[in-house]
């Protein structure tokens, strides 16, 4: 059997301000074809999939072009045509082939393609014609599209937020198509629209029952495959929503069925699905009321809001002022993406300390610049975090300096290539000792969780202001679908 691989990925926030431009995928990994590293990254679950599955069976693999990039802005036109055909042309150069596997994120928006993971794969299916099998694994935060559904035969979604399941997805769409490839099963699709946008946190009740629920489910009763759409709610496209997509062998009818009886459950435990936000200062003032006794780990604040991952600069101010105004000792924050402020504390050198300006540069949601004095505590050239699933996740040149008081000011870990916070690695890298630590706030919306959990006292989620922000209501929509809960009130 021959199998076709690549990957193109990016997750667009269409009301953030800095666009997705080509050096953006060169930034954080674009591999041509036929030179994708000996480890996994992040999109390129069916790849490493495939080729395990290919030494073990003895497929001819062929493997294209495998591009992503840090979610931001809209991707530019330019950008998503040029990827786009370089790997349509690596398909091309495959031909002929039995089975196309891809990795995407679902919720690429260029200029001029509200819906590019639709466009490529109708491209992909109108080279490789009915008779070939095409699936792709999708980020779980993307936009479920007619024609994403219809061009693909399979389309399978990480499951866990965070994304712990990457490869054990790609595992499960790998060996979904070569059973389709043998004629084994013919799976037909049915989806139920949940006309709400929301956050599903897998880690915590109601949703983590769901999932597991979910999971219990395939293989039974003919369902060969379930995928909840979380939806991604800062890309206005009127294909955004929360969604259930069910694959049943060769029957649509209980498909259809279960994926309303699933959208229907979801929709009744809307309410408890997204965590409590706390405003910022209540953020703190929890924090500290908990980390009275001498024991027991940090208390760990997501600024969800800022988060890279979601496409924010990740440079906001907000909360590390507040820190500092309020004189929070023992308190670390990170990452700050700040690639002058790095250049400069790498140029004083470790133990100078030197005013210096900090964040705020990329917009109004960024907030004002901080400019205190801080004492450089430590520099790293190139530093790599531990991500999602064991995928590296570059950081670039990294600074950790302590802002106000040497004895007792903020730790802060500068980067320059933008990232959210996932590995603890990020801080300990530094020397940063987070056990030591009584409050440590991470730029992340849930992607912290699975390894800052463990060593937290507790993990709060702060409501501060930010391109990410969680209050929908301050978002100009203007293609999204209506009615969707929460933001109107005929929803459901």
């Amino acid at each position: 059997m021959k199998v076709f691989t690549a990957s193109l990925a990016t997750e667009t926030n269409t009301f953030a301000p800095m666009p997705t431009g080509l050096d953006s995928f060169l930034e954080r990994g674009t591999f041509k074809a036929g030179t994708h590293p000996d480890h996994l990254t992040l999109f390129a679950g069916p790849l490493w999939a495939a080729r395990q599955r290919a030494r073990e069976r003895g497929w001819q693999l062929v493997e294209g072009l495998v591009a992503s990039a840090q979610p931001s802005g809209v991707t530019t036109r330019a950008a998503y045509q040029a990827l786009r055909d370089e790997l349509l042309a690596d398909l091309r150069a495959a031909l002929p082939v039995d089975m196309v596997v891809l990795g995407l994120h679902g919720a690429m928006v260029a200029d001029g393609y509200d819906d590019c993971e639709g466009d490529l794969l109708g491209r992909v299916r109108a080279i490789v014609g009915p008779g070939v099998v095409v699936g792709a694994e999708l980020d779980p935060h993307h936009h479920l599209s007619d024609a994403m559904v219809r061009h693909a035969d399979l389309l399978i979604a990480f499951k866990e937020y965070p994304h712990t399941d990457v490869l054990a997805r790609a595992f499960e769409l790998v060996d979904l198509c070569e059973a389709q490839v043998q004629g084994r099963i013919h799976p037909v699709p049915a989806v139920a629209d949940c006309h709400m946008i929301t956050v599903v946190h897998t880690t915590r009740p109601p949703a983590r029952g769901f999932v597991d629920r979910l999971m219990a489910l395939e293989g039974q009763g003919g369902i060969l495959s379930i995928t909840l759409t979380h939806g991604f709610p800062w890309g206005d496209t009127a294909d955004m929503g929360t969604k259930l997509l069910v694959y049943a062998d060769g029957d649509r009818t209980p498909a259809e069925r279960l994926a309303r009886q699933l959208a229907d459950e979801l929709f009744a435990m809307r309410e408890a699905l997204a965590p409590p936000l706390l405003g910022v200062d209540e953020a703190l003032d929890q924090a500290l009321a908990l980390t009275t006794a001498p024991d027991g780990g940090p208390v760990v604040i997501a600024d969800g809001a800022d988060n890279a991952g979601g496409g924010a600069a990740s440079d906001a101010t907000f909360i590390l002022r507040r820190l500092v105004e309020r004189g929070i000792a023992g308190a670390a924050l990170g990452p700050l993406w700040d690639p002058g402020a790095v250049r400069i504390a790498f140029e004083a050198g470790v133990g100078a300390t030197l005013p210096m300006r900090l964040g705020g540069k990329v917009g109004p949601l960024s907030g004002d610049p901080l400019d205190a004095d801080c004492t450089v505590l430590a520099l790293r050239r190139d530093m790599v975090m531990s991500g999602l699933s064991g995928a590296p996740t570059p950081m670039g040149d990294c600074a950790l300096v302590r802002v106000g008081a040497p004895a007792g000011g903020v730790d802060v870990v500068l980067n320059t290539i933008r990232n959210q916070a996932i590995g603890t690695d990020l801080f300990t890298q530094l020397g940063c000792d987070l056990a030591t630590r009584r409050v440590v706030v991470v730029k992340s919306s849930q992607h912290f969780h699975a390894a800052y959990a463990p060593l937290a006292r507790q993990v709060l989620y702060a409501a501060a202001p930010g391109v990410v922000t969680q209050d929908l209501r301050q978002l100009p929509y203007r293609k999204r679908r209506r009615p969707m809960w929460p933001l109107d009130a005929a929803a459901g």
